[in-house]
């Protein structure tokens, strides 16, 4: 894999940082480029260099984000991070303010259908409806209630600005995570 130039990350990661900061102030959808290009300091034409549109720059944010959680999912497999392990929600905290953005905003409702598809495919290895409480429940029914209850969760948490310690979230979500499943 190919090195990045470093004036390229840090434009991309102007770029991104500018798009969150105004996210923050108004509805994605009255977001324009001239404001991300304004905010981040660089010329619409370089904006266009890296994405097509605004659109595109939103997906790629969220599929940077979604990527590393999947390599958290990778580094945490053995360490069966849906039983309590804070790995997630370690990582929701030092991505406040980008998470609570996407999960109560609705300038960007596809980032908790990426969320969720995601925590869909994820929770696919971990069902087992051979035994237990779901035997003979079909796979899938199970899979999307347990993924919809934690992005629930996960969302509840952000929107109610953390009332509790992400490592309690983690806790509770594994011990909500081991009874349905």
């Amino acid at each position: 894999m190919s090195k990045v130039d470093r004036r390229i990350g840090k434009t991309q990661e102007a770029i991104k940082n500018a798009v969150i900061d105004l996210m923050s102030e108004k509805n994605f959808d009255d977001i324009t480029i001239r404001d991300i290009s304004d905010r981040a300091n660089v010329s619409r034409g370089t904006i266009y260099l890296h994405y097509l549109d605004k659109y595109d720059l939103l997906d790629k944010l969220v599929e940077s984000h979604i990527n590393e959680l999947r390599e958290i999912c990778i580094m945490g497999a053995d360490l069966d991070y849906f039983s309590g392990s804070p790995l997630w929600t370690e990582y929701f905290e030092r991505n406040y303010s980008l998470f609570s953005l996407m999960l109560a905003s609705k300038g960007a409702p596809f980032f908790r259908n990426r969320f969720l598809d995601f925590l869909i495919e994820q929770f696919k290895q971990e069902v087992d409806v051979t035994k237990g409480k779901n035997q003979g429940l079909k796979d899938e029914l199970i899979v999307r209630f347990v993924a919809s209850a934690f992005v629930g969760v996960v969302e509840w948490w952000f929107t109610n600005n953390k009332p509790i310690p992400h490592h309690v979230l983690a806790e509770h979500l594994g011990l909500l995570f081991e009874r349905n499943l």
